[in-house]
């Protein structure tokens, strides 16, 4: 890990990342809506469809496809994290980023 421990950010990087997060996560939460509709269309009761969207919902909300709305420079590196451990884009996803970048996250998800 020392030798990802130096990894400095680089603007292109921040700037790569601003501009590709809302497609990101519209990309995730089209994938939520799917499931929604999946939720309403199944059988059983109304009211059970009800509670069961409401709690997904409401989990859902906590996850950072749909709850990083605030992003910050200090905070890059876990926010890239945390959107590939919650599988809302993968190491592909990353191929325009700087190698260093790239090769951090790729260890950091391989722990």
């Amino acid at each position: 890990m020392a030798q990802y421990a130096d990894y400095e950010l680089k603007e292109k990087d921040w700037k790569l990342l601003r501009k590709k997060l809302p497609g990101w996560q519209e990309a995730y939460m089209d994938g939520l809506v799917e499931e929604y509709r999946e939720i309403l269309n199944s059988p059983g009761l109304s009211s059970e469809k009800f509670w069961a969207l409401k709690k997904r919902i409401r989990d859902d909300q906590k996850n950072p496809g749909v709850l990083i709305t605030d992003l910050r420079r200090s905070t890059m590196t876990w926010t890239i994290q945390a959107l590939l451990n919650y599988g809302v884009i993968t190491l592909n996803d990353l191929c325009d980023f700087s190698e260093e970048l790239q090769a951090r996250m790729k260890y950091l998800t391989e722990e």
